[in-house]
C-alpha cells in the first residue's frame, strides 16, 4: 500500500493561511512559515484594537462635547455633573451627536444645566 503524505490536506491548509495573509507586504504574504507569524501578530493586534476602538471613541465623543461647552462658557466637568443633577441621563455618544448635529438643542441642554446648578 502506497504511503500517503497528506498531499491535499496540507495543500488546502497553506491556501487557506496564505489566502489570509494575503496583502501583507513582503515574504509575509508569500511564504506559508512566515504567514502563520503574521497571521497570529495580525490576530492579536485585531484583538487588543476591538477594546481599544472603544476607549478611541469615548475620547473623540468626549472631545466634541468638551468643545461644545466651551462655546458655551460651561467646562465639561460642570456641564457633565449637572446634567446628573438635572436628572437628564444621555449618555457621552448622543450628546457629542446632539453638539454637532443640532446646536440649538445642545444650548437648550446648557440653559438646563445653569438652572439645575
Amino acid at each position: 500500500m502506497p504511503r500517503a503524505r497528506k498531499g491535499s490536506a496540507r495543500h488546502r491548509k497553506h491556501k487557506r493561511v496564505l489566502k489570509s495573509v494575503s496583502g501583507h507586504h513582503g515574504a509575509e504574504g508569500v511564504r506559508y512559515s512566515l504567514a502563520i507569524t503574521a497571521l497570529l501578530r495580525a490576530g492579536q493586534h485585531a484583538y487588543r484594537n476591538r477594546r481599544v476602538r472603544k476607549r478611541d471613541f469615548r475620547g473623540l465623543w468626549i472631545t466634541r462635547i468638551s468643545a461644545a461647552c466651551r462655546q458655551r462658557g460651561v467646562r465639561y466637568g460642570e456641564f457633565i455633573n449637572r446634567l446628573k443633577i438635572a436628572g437628564i441621563a444621555l449618555n457621552r455618544k448622543m450628546l457629542s451627536e446632539i453638539a454637532v448635529a443640532d446646536p440649538e438643542m445642545f444650548d437648550k441642554l446648557a440653559n438646563v444645566t445653569d438652572s439645575a446648578a
